[in-house]
């Protein structure tokens, strides 16, 4: 990787990413376009939708495939797993204090790094999307704070496909076959016209629907399809979560049925073909 001044490659993300590669490589069929929309140099906000615990790992392979060491914004209890949490730490990801007195710290390490030259990686939904048809939600405005505070670019990264691997809300792999999973990104979120604007709730909540509307037309492009009118929004609509675990048990269910089903029946034909046969061998 020749990335740009200002991103850092150190030694145990190298290592990490050596690890990582291989098994990507295997899994995916990856289809990666809006490369060029990609700052060459300079910090920037990568930002992209949520649908399943493979997503980081896709959006970073799209990432440093392209010369774009990315450095995550992520959940402080990562950072807590021995071991795990060090390594995060190497690496230069950014512990999310959410709810704490250091909450700031996060924002604060975050602006550091994008004014410093590196890529700073988002998921403005803060979660994996409980939209019921994957489509992304409502975001958490702490994206925009970021953008409007540094002004810098805020790239798009829509992703598609690697919920074929690991299923929504799931941790083990549905498929060892490898699946076609899209990456695109598009061009910067115009969010000019709001830099003279004091940073107040109004301007947040502008500013992260806008980012959170490009996200979702980049990914209507993926898809081919139109998605909601509205951001699905936990607050109002509610946690899916256990709806959709209970549907898929359910269809798991009913595919067991099925199967058991034909196994019975096949030992039932056998065993009337095996009868027809002794009854006409009989002397």
């Amino acid at each position: 990787m020749h990335s740009a001044p200002g991103r850092s490659y150190p030694w145990v993300y190298r290592m990490v990413v050596g690890l990582l590669r291989p098994p990507l490589l295997w899994f995916t069929r990856r289809h990666w376009s809006g490369v060029e929309n990609l700052p060459s140099a300079g910090g920037f906000i990568a930002v992209s939708n949520h649908v399943t615990n493979l997503d980081p790992l896709t959006f970073a392979h799209f990432l440093v495939d392209n010369d774009v060491p990315v450095k995550f914004l992520a959940k402080k209890e990562l950072f807590k797993i021995p071991f795990f949490g060090r390594i995060l730490t190497m690496v230069g990801h950014i512990p999310v204090h959410r709810g704490t007195a250091k909450a700031a710290d996060s924002l604060r390490d975050a602006e550091a790094a994008l004014r410093g030259g590196e890529c700073v990686a988002v998921f403005p939904e803060g979660t994996l999307t409980h939209d019921p048809g994957a489509w992304p939600m409502r975001g958490k405005t702490g994206v925009a704070r970021l953008a409007l505070a540094t002004r810098v670019p805020v790239i798009p990264i829509a992703q598609w496909g690697a919920h074929r691997i690991v299923p929504r809300f799931a941790e083990h792999f549905a498929t060892l076959i490898p699946q076609r999973v899209d990456v695109v990104a598009g061009p910067p979120v115009d969010l000019s016209d709001l830099y003279d604007r004091p940073i107040d709730a109004a301007a947040l909540r502008t500013a992260t629907d806008r980012i959170m509307e490009r996200l979702t037309e980049e990914l209507a492009a993926i898809r081919g399809e139109t998605p909601p009118t509205r951001f699905w929004d936990r607050s109002v609509d509610g946690d899916s979560k256990a709806t959709y675990l209970a549907e898929k048990a359910a269809e798991r269910a009913q595919r067991a049925e099925r199967r058991t089903a034909g196994v019975r029946a096949a030992f039932a034909r056998a065993r009337g073909t095996l009868a027809g046969l002794a009854k006409r061998t009989r002397p």
